[in-house]
């Protein structure tokens, strides 16, 4: 009898139609001899409600308070799918993720897990029953509800896979596993049988929304066997794996887009040794993530520097920067929130010269022009303007022929 995870996304559980497709879909794997656990994201767009509802009344609401809100969503999906579940004759049972011995740190909105006391879950197993974790949250040391980040039902799911020690981790979602570009976008994308935990790394932090990028990296850490697939058909979907067939030999496995990006740049920083320093490292103790940066050749001791951020957090960020200019020296910031960045994503980059070429090539023959360019082994990433992002995935898709070289 193995033990299953499986995480059921927002559109998976979006109607009460949905759950009871979802619901016999969880009672067909139980009556099959598996122990299921499950875990549910926040029924359809509730979640997005949620949040404008919450800046109706407060444009900037303190982050406790959205994470005691936001984390209602799961809950209410865990409860409804149980029911669900209990009109079909089966035993299960909803716990919150504190109820789930899920511990975070006291970061809200963006909280890390810390440990998982999974006792409560193995004795409901032990009886039989199936598990309906609400996803995407946890407690705070201080016993503060903590929600994990968006799409962050998928890491919940594979690190209770990891502590429970499932047999493997299924993520439900809408399309039928992990495609070398957004489907809705790019006509001619064809799904990938497998993808390297490198791989999915890269493309779930550069905005491929198959799976949040935590939650791969529990996976890789854990060697958590992970798949991602339809709840809608019945197809095969997408294994992760350390390893896959031919991996050297395929340059570019996927593009991705990130639309959620701005930039802000700082203006006449003075040109002097800790002046980088100071700023970001305001920027990190507010929790920001920086991702691009590019600091402009010095001219008469002051620089320029850039960086982009979350789309969410530019306001926070452009506190923050304000907060430290007089400390750095500089004039003015600029913000651009007009930006997306494109990336294509290959562990065969790492033996292959000329990907960096063939891709501003193909961009300029298309007319878009780059702005900011990073690298890591694997990847390249250019940020754009955001209009031109859907056509830049496009073109970038049939200039490395990704659908002849999907395996």
């Amino acid at each position: 009898m193995a033990l299953i995870v499986k995480k059921f996304g927002g559109t998976s559980v979006a109607d009460a139609e949905c759950m009871r497709r979802v619901a016999r879909r969880i009672g067909e794997a139980q009556a099959a001899g598996d122990s299921v656990v499950v875990v549910v994201s926040a029924m359809g767009k509730t979640t997005d409600q949620l949040i404008n509802l919450a800046k109706d009344v407060n444009p900037q609401p303190s982050d406790r308070e959205m994470d005691m809100l936001m984390s209602t969503g799961e809950q209410i999906s865990s409860a409804i799918l149980t029911m669900a579940l209990h009109a079909l004759g089966h035993e299960a049972v909803s716990l919150t993720g504190g109820q789930a011995g899920i511990h975070t740190d006291h970061v809200h909105t963006k909280a890390k897990i810390q440990r998982i006391e999974p006792e409560n879950i193995h004795a409901h197993v032990r009886e039989g029953r199936i598990v309906i974790v609400a996803g995407f949250q946890g407690l705070t040391p201080e016993m503060d509800v903590a929600t994990l980040g968006r799409g962050g039902s998928d890491t919940t799911a594979v690190a209770l896979a990891a502590v429970l020690q499932a047999d493997r981790c299924q993520i439900y979602t809408d399309v039928d596993g992990v495609f070398t570009a957004d489907p809705r976008v790019v006509k001619k994308a064809v799904k990938l049988d497998e993808i390297s935990y490198d791989e999915m790394l890269e493309l779930a932090s550069l905005g491929a929304r198959v799976l949040q990028s935590r939650a791969v990296e529990f996976a890789k850490k854990y060697d958590v066997e992970l798949e991602v697939l339809s709840s809608f058909t019945g197809a095969p979907g997408t294994v992760l794996r350390s390893e896959v067939a031919n991996m050297e030999d395929i340059v570019v496995r996927g593009v991705a887009v990130d639309k959620n990006q701005a930039k802000l740049t700082i203006r006449a920083v003075s040109d002097r040794p800790g002046a980088a320093a100071a700023i970001f490292r305001e920027l990190s103790a507010a929790n920001i993530n920086v991702d691009m940066i590019v600091q402009n050749v010095s001219a008469e001791g002051h620089t320029d520097v850039s960086f982009t951020v979350p789309a969410d957090d530019l306001p926070k960020s452009k506190r923050v920067v304000e907060g430290i200019m007089e400390e750095v020296g500089a004039t003015t910031v600029a913000v651009d929130d007009n930006i997306a960045k494109v990336s294509i994503v290959g562990v065969g980059m790492r033996g292959h010269t000329g990907v960096a070429a063939r891709m501003f090539e193909a961009l300029a023959a298309e007319d878009i022009n780059i702005d900011m360019i990073a690298t890591s082994e694997i990847k390249i990433s250019v940020s754009i303007r955001r209009d031109q992002a859907d056509r830049a995935m496009d073109v970038l898709h049939g200039a490395f022929e990704l659908e002849l070289s999907a395996s």
